[in-house]
This record gives C-alpha cells, structure tokens and sequence, in this order.
C-alpha cells in the first residue's frame, strides 16, 4: 500500500511499483467518486476496498481513514511518502493547474477547474487540512513494531534508488 501527504505521487508510485512488480495497482480516488465528482458512500466503498484486499497480491495508492482498517488488517509494506509541506504543495499546485488546463479526465471521468481550486472542497485546501495528520500517521505506523513494514521516504531521490532496485 502506498501512503503519503495530499499531493505526494502516491498514484504515480503505485503505478510505477505495478509496472514493476506485475503486481494490479488501484488508483483510490477511482473507487471512491463517480462521475460529477459524486462520492460513493462508504459502505460502497469498504466493500470495493475489502474486494481489492481479500486477492493475494494488490497495491493501493492510498488508505481513507474510514476504511483504513480494511487494508491494514492485511497490508504486508506500506510505501509512505512523507516530504515536506513546501514540496508535497508545490506538487499538487503544479498538478492542477496543468489539470484545469488540460482538461484530462480523472477518476471516472472528473476534471478538475480552476473554478475548484477555490472552494472549500478544494484538494488544495484539503492539503493543508490533511498533512498533520497524515504526517502523524506515518510517523507512528514507522516506530510500530507490530505493525507492517513502513518504508518511509522524505526524498524523492531515495524513492526513485528503491525503485531502481526493484
């Protein structure tokens, strides 16, 4: 399971590692929102994720805390990308504005606008809502020695040496 603060490449990695390992990748955000940026109740969700995670081997590119429980009741290695704020935002910000240009869909067919970079729905907003604790939540699963294995990088470079050396 890959891990990380909004805007991190959490998707990206999880592609990436899939490619690699030949191991199905889910991309979250496709599992959770329907078309017109419509979410799929949770109960929906959990039995998507449960789906996903009763197979032998998958990746997911993230864990919603209402779910959570889901994954980590069989994850084996979590992947936790945990940079800075500065850069995890500058990410993010460089993503959307590329997306509202760009117009590429995006989980079941959703854009992003420019329009919705200012709401109060904002993944730019929910970013700064979000890094505390999503911080917080690597750092403890990292010192849990019960726990699954946490690999946790604060740099990209490191990130990109581990995947070179899968």
């Amino acid at each position: 399971m890959v891990y990380g603060v909004t805007g991190s490449g959490k998707t990206t990695l999880a592609e990436k590692i899939g490619e690699k390992t030949g191991i199905q990748w889910h991309s979250v955000d496709d599992l959770t929102w329907d078309p017109g940026w419509i979410t799929v109740p949770v109960d929906e969700q959990r039995r998507r994720i449960q789906a996903i995670c009763e197979q032998p081997e998958w990746i997911l590119d993230t864990a919603y805390g209402t779910w959570r429980d889901v994954p980590l009741a069989s994850v084996e290695l979590i992947v936790a990308l945990d940079y800075p704020r500065w850069f995890s935002f500058a990410r993010l910000l460089r993503r959307c504005i590329q997306r509202s240009i760009d117009k590429r869909p995006i989980c079941n067919g959703n854009i992003e606008t420019f329009r919705g970079m200012f709401t109060r729905e904002s993944i730019l907003l929910w970013h700064f809502k979000s890094f505390k604790s999503k911080h917080s939540k690597i750092a403890q699963w990292s010192t849990n020695p019960d726990g699954p294995k946490v690999l946790r990088f604060t740099r990209p470079r490191d990130l990109e040496a581990w995947l070179e050396s899968l």
